[in-house]
């Protein structure tokens, strides 16, 4: 198995067992993606932490996409945090980003005593998470699953979406922190059973085998940067045998461009374009993901002057 050594961090990779009947993917983030896309709104440690998980568990599920697309967890809700986005596409590239309200948040900050939230906190009794799947090619409807964010973590509201809409054995585990120095590391591992067969049989046992061992991953070890993936896969299932897939380099890379931003302005009224129209006549619009500022002339998306 790959070392890894140019890349600890950021990337996501499958794996099985030689012997137990499971299939899998491991995920490293850190100074390439997970901390770039966390420090560029400031977020508080706690939401960060969520909003991390997001993109772990969307990379997670679409890096074993057989096509070309993208995966979106999506949590929305009317608690003081309204939505988060963590959002993977089939090359690699990842984005997110969060809403909030400061005031809402400090209150539940000091309520919590810094302890770390849980969902129902976060967004309310109507909160949901879904988890999106868009292909690429436009004549593909887009895929939505939908669960209610009622359990203490993201990770437990994950394991039941894949409970009720996957219908495959799923056990699934993300941590994600920052370091002294204010870098963020996040990790994330699933790993999902394969059915029996003629040549395979009854994979019950094998399965019950596998969780016992996924369940005594710990955070720390998921985020690590002393102890590789391929490590930490051998420490795990290493009596069984386990074999790591070339992985795949994550890039902090969001897909707004002017092109694009174009054609939805173009497709909204005049009116509420130019409701929206700066005194020097452009409309100014910011990238909700990356932050990246575009000016763009009333004349480029209305064809008419002031």
């Amino acid at each position: 198995m790959s070392a890894l050594s140019s890349h600890p961090e950021d990337f996501v990779a499958g794996f099985s067992s030689e012997t137990l009947p499971v299939a899998g993917r491991i995920l490293r983030m850190g100074r390439r993606t997970l901390s770039p896309i966390l420090q560029r709104h400031a977020y508080p440690d706690h939401l960060g932490e969520i909003l991390g998980e997001a993109l772990i568990l969307a990379s997670l599920v679409g890096s074993g996409m057989k096509f070309e697309g993208r995966v979106m967890t999506q949590a929305e809700g009317d608690g003081p945090v309204s939505m988060l986005v963590g959002e993977y596409h089939k090359n690699g590239n990842v984005r997110a980003y969060s809403r909030f309200e400061q005031e809402r948040w400090a209150y539940l900050e000091k309520v919590n005593k810094g302890e770390k939230p849980h969902m129902p906190q976060l967004f309310g009794p109507m909160g949901r998470l879904g988890l999106i799947i868009v292909h690429d090619r436009p004549s593909a409807q887009p895929y939505q699953g939908i669960v209610p964010l009622e359990k203490g973590s993201l990770q437990a509201c994950a394991e039941e979406y894949f409970h009720r809409s996957e219908q495959v054995e799923t056990c699934l585990a993300m941590s994600v922190k920052r370091d002294k120095a204010g870098q963020w590391h996040g990790g994330g591992m699933m790993m999902q059973r394969i059915a029996g067969d003629e040549a395979r049989g009854d994979t019950e046992q094998g399965w019950l085998e596998a969780q016992a061992l996924f369940n005594t991953l710990t955070p720390e070890e998921l985020t690590s940067e002393e102890l590789a993936a391929p490590d930490l896969l051998y420490r795990l299932f290493h009596e069984g045998g386990v074999r790591m897939e070339a992985p795949q380099i994550l890039k902090d890379e969001c897909t707004c461009n002017e092109e694009r931003l174009l054609g939805t302005l173009s497709g909204m009224a005049d009116e509420a374009l130019h409701d929206m129209v700066e005194p020097d006549g452009t409309l100014k619009v910011d990238c909700q993901f990356c932050a990246r500022h575009y000016d763009i002339p009333i004349e480029a998306v209305t064809g008419a002057t002031n």
